[in-house]
């Protein structure tokens, strides 16, 4: 027999949606709800009607409880004739079970049973008797509604390789029975068991099962609990709860230690269920370095020496058990620290470049002073025959400067040009012994020969020269220079260089010096 839910409608609408559902199934002429669901303590109403009675004689209507569908007998609750009025049987609803009408009507013989309890949920049967037709009936099913009391809690397990119990989920004295599930990423699996409770409510008892695991420690898991009574789902999101022994990493080294480095510090990292309750730091060796400091988790190195060059190991307890971890130190050489490479590279490039600006004024200086030498040199080898002394300062005391009797005007910066002879046996200029000749200056004819401050002040002497003269004594300078055979001729420059000639008696070399025409040379 079709079935059709009431829960939602109510009074007549419900009724009439019923009889139409069973006529258009069934064809039957006794019309009834279904089902029927009530909570326990309400009044409930068992609706009963027979259509189409047409040529049929109704004699009798009685209403029949059955506990449930095909056990236990079948209880007569109560009984409408029209000659003998109303009866109601000994039945566990006795005293609560009625007509809705007084006196019924058989057309619609309806009951109804107040202060329902949960063992007065079963089937109920609205059955005529007729003439010539004989029986006709209608089943309504009567459903009883408890809420069920849920809950749902972790069992706390340590960590193995056995499948165990790691969550529960009930749901008390609940009607019907409600439905549990499980929703959760952990690799398990459930079981669920029922048990009759008390008034005919269900008990529904759910576990669920894994290998725990440390991994597992933590994961979501979240029991679901659906039933009838509910507007939806109700969810209990837990944890699961995994013990383990500890899981120790040792960070903080990074593999670059060496001698001189300070204040480097090695963390012992260590996660457990329950937490972990000790630390120990020690070194496979058994003795830690003097410059060593530990401070729980924290072991820190003051300053790395070859002591330091050693295994350590940080050892942590929970009360599961036990968890380590080691790690070497390799101890180097001392290396420049990168923090300082700027610095240092600064202070090379800032060396550099002194050096650089150094050479080049060394350069220029080396280059002022030949330039000077090629002025008054007129030949630079070690043959050298004839040298130049500048005009300026040398020119006007002798007379032959600019603006002096006998010069050649201001701008000639040729000086007299002294000649001298490598033969002579008398110490003289240079590193030769030289013979003195008889200076003369033409245009003027008159004979002179330089002084030596004279030829000092004229600065043509070279260094080497210069200690020459300064070891000679006073006397011996100046006798030098003035006794003896004079073996250097003086004469002015009637013009200046043009072409490669110094006027009608020097002349210009290709190497850049010039010698007398006139002068002899032995």
């Amino acid at each position: 027999m079709a079935r059709h839910d009431c829960s939602k409608i109510t009074g007549l609408l419900c009724w009439v949606a019923s009889i139409l559902i069973l006529h258009g199934a069934s064809g039957q002429r006794v019309k009834v709800e279904p089902e029927v669901s009530s909570y326990p303590g309400q009044t409930v109403d068992l609706r009963c009607a027979f259509t189409d009675a047409a040529g049929i004689q109704l004699t009798m209507v009685t209403w029949i409880y059955e506990p449930k569908e095909g056990e236990g007998e079948r209880i007569n609750i109560a009984v409408f004739h029209p000659d003998f009025s109303s009866n109601y049987p000994d039945s566990p609803m006795k005293g609560r079970v009625s007509f809705t009408t007084n006196p019924p009507n058989l057309a619609s013989p309806s009951i109804q049973i107040s202060d329902v309890r949960m063992t007065d949920e079963g089937k109920y049967i609205c059955e005529y008797a007729t003439y010539p037709s004989g029986n006709e009936q209608g089943i309504t099913y009567l459903v009883m509604l408890a809420k069920p009391q849920n809950s749902a809690s972790i069992v706390t397990v340590e960590a193995g390789t056995k499948p165990v119990v790691v969550a529960r989920c009930d749901s008390v004295d609940g009607r019907p029975a409600a439905q549990i599930s499980w929703v959760t990423t952990a690799n398990g699996n459930a079981t669920t068991v029922s048990k009759a409770g008390a008034d005919n409510t269900v008990t529904i008892n759910s576990e669920y099962r894994l290998v725990p695991t440390a991994e597992d420690n933590g994961k979501d898991i979240s029991c679901v609990v659906t039933h009838r009574t509910q507007v939806k789902p109700e969810s209990f999101p837990l944890k699961l709860a995994v013990q383990y022994p500890p899981k120790v990493t040792i960070v903080g080294y990074n593999n670059n230690w060496y001698v001189g480095l300070t204040n480097v510090v090695l963390t012992c990292q260590a996660t457990g269920n329950p937490v972990p309750t000790s630390v120990l730091w020690k070194t496979m060796s058994g003795e830690m370095p003097d410059t060593v400091q530990i401070n729980g988790q924290e072991l820190k190195v003051l300053k790395v020496d070859d002591a330091v060059n050693t295994t350590f190991v940080c050892e942590v307890k929970n009360r599961i058990g036990t968890g380590k971890d080691q790690v070497t130190a390799f101890v180097r050489e001392p290396s420049v620290n990168p923090s300082n490479a700027g610095v240092v590279a600064g202070a090379v490039i800032g060396s550099l470049l002194a050096l650089l600006l150094v050479a080049a004024l060394i350069a220029v200086l080396v280059t002022r002073s030949r330039r000077q030498q090629q002025g008054y040199r007129a030949n630079g080898g070690s043959d050298m025959k004839t040298r130049m002394f500048g005009g300026g300062k040398k020119a006007s005391k002798n007379g032959t400067g600019a603006g002096g009797p006998g010069g050649v005007g201001g701008g000639n910066n040729n000086g007299p040009i002294y000649v001298y002879n490598d033969g002579s046996s008398h110490q003289g200029l240079g590193d030769k012994n030289n013979h003195h000749q008889p200076l003369t200056m033409e245009g003027q004819g008159v004979a002179t020969a330089p002084t030596a401050q004279d030829i000092l002040l004229s600065n043509e002497l070279d260094d080497a020269e210069r200690r020459k003269f300064d070891e000679l004594e006073e006397d011996e300078r100046y006798d030098h220079f003035t006794g003896g055979d004079h073996i250097l001729q003086l004469r002015p420059h009637d013009q200046e260089i043009m072409g490669g000639y110094v006027d009608d008696d020097m002349e210009s070399q290709r190497d850049g010096s010039v010698i007398s025409r006139t002068a002899v040379y032995v």
